[in-house]
């Protein structure tokens, strides 16, 4: 079982020696899956997202800084992690449970890596009213075709 990030596939700034390591365990990974498999062993990782521990978020988020770095805001489900849930995706994955699962990384975020591969995810701050203009924009258009 190894950690890794959801950046090890794409990267991201302020986080290149994290991003490199991690994009060689991620290829690491997926190699011995393969390699190894014969042998009955299984590799898989997880992509956790945020999980909060007090040492790292005094250090990287410091309370005068909380206002312009707001971690649950970029998170759909609008919370981070709690440590229980990656314990929980742990022991599935290294139980028999999930016997056949071999070479995958289960990314465990609350949704916050497909929040940001989006192009349109930004749109979840649209109203209602907005959202009512746009569709008579569009319907009128649709009527002119």
């Amino acid at each position: 079982m190894n950690i890794v990030t959801t950046y090890a596939w794409t990267g991201s700034g302020y986080v290149v020696p994290s991003a490199t390591a991690k994009a060689g365990v991620l290829a690491m990974t997926r190699s011995l899956a393969v390699e190894w498999a014969k042998y009955g062993m299984r590799h898989n990782a997880i992509a956790p997202g945020p999980f909060p521990t007090k040492g790292a978020w005094d250090r990287l988020f410091p309370k005068e800084m909380s206002d312009k770095i707001n971690l649950e805001s970029r998170v759909p489900l609008k919370r981070v992690g709690h440590h229980q849930e990656l314990a929980n995706l742990a022991a599935y994955l290294m139980s028999d449970f999930s016997a056949y699962v071999n070479g995958e990384v289960v990314t465990i975020d609350g949704g916050e890596w497909l929040q940001g591969a989006g192009q349109f995810n930004q749109m979840d701050a649209i109203t209602q009213e907005e959202w009512d203009f746009l569709e008579k924009i569009v319907r009128s258009n649709q009527k002119k075709s």
